[in-house]
């Protein structure tokens, strides 16, 4: 039997049709989304996942109504995984707005769509083998005002994600538009060079990550030495230790990307203060 979704405060079997042909995320991209980890029914960093996307919804133009709050959202997050039977769950929320052309939307209400799928084994593991990756240099991420965001324009993602199952990797990572190191598909990027670590500045156009902010707001409380600065492909290739960080994986450390090699020993330690005592 198909799981249940939510959309729009309903339920509805996970096969069901939502949208028509004329719905402006479908025919734009016009949304953004959120995904978040949900362990022994307790959803990680809810508040700073709420307030990523309530600022991304303001950002492009939504006009949620007074009900539609974060208290609303993850009651509806903790309603479906408990639809679900999801005691741990990777839910994704998409914000997407309704039907109209390019210049004729109907209104600017955040239709949502609320998904959990299992999520086994939902405890942070720093990996024992590491990622294999390599640099995606077809398209380039644009830097402006709506790059931190993660909407439903994701078409550089998409296509550098077909292009690591075409090269059998793990990962790919993206560059901005000025040819320096962005983020990757699914994750932020942090380096280490000299046991500095070091992650691209937002101004970079990289993803606004939870993981991100929070290796960001707590390195430094841990005694890390630690910098945001743009990252070049030259400063990647001669990077002592590599390592991607999202919501749903924690952190994942970098073998190799093309012909560089590296270690993890800051790594499994920013594994260890960060990440391993949430579990």
């Amino acid at each position: 039997m198909p799981e249940y979704l939510l959309y729009n405060g309903s339920f509805y079997k996970s096969d069901k049709l939502l949208i028509a042909a004329d719905n402006r995320g479908l025919r734009y991209g016009d949304g953004l989304f959120e995904t978040m980890k949900v362990k022994d029914k307790k959803i990680y960093f809810s508040t700073w996942h709420c307030e990523r996307l309530f600022h991304g919804m303001q950002m492009l133009g939504f006009e949620p109504p007074a009900y539609f709050s974060p208290e609303y959202l993850l009651s509806q997050v903790n309603e479906l995984c408990r639809k679900n039977g999801h005691t741990n769950a990777r839910v994704r929320i998409n914000i997407v707005r309704g039907n109209g052309g390019l210049y004729d939307p109907e209104n600017h209400f955040p239709n949502c769509i609320i998904q959990s799928s299992p999520l086994p084994g939902s405890n942070y593991q720093f990996n024992e083998t590491g990622l294999v990756t390599g640099i995606y240099y077809d398209a380039k991420k644009s830097v402006d005002s709506f790059s931190n965001l993660k909407n439903n324009n994701y078409l550089p993602y998409l296509m550098a994600a077909l292009h690591v199952k075409k090269q059998r990797w793990n990962d790919a990572l993206l560059l901005n538009s000025a040819g320096n190191i962005c983020d990757a598909t699914i994750a932020n990027i942090f380096i280490v060079k000299n046991e500095i670590v070091l992650t691209p500045l937002l101004t970079d156009g990289c993803i606004a990550g939870i993981m991100r902010r929070h290796l960001v707001e707590n390195l430094p409380v841990q005694g890390f030495a630690f910098q945001e600065k743009t990252i070049s492909i030259q400063d990647l290739l001669a990077a002592d230790e590599v390592f991607l960080t999202n919501s749903i994986r924690g952190i994942q450390w970098v073998q190799n990307c093309d012909a560089a090699n590296y270690n993890c020993k800051l790594g499994s330690l920013v594994y260890d203060k960060l990440l391993k005592s949430m579990d």
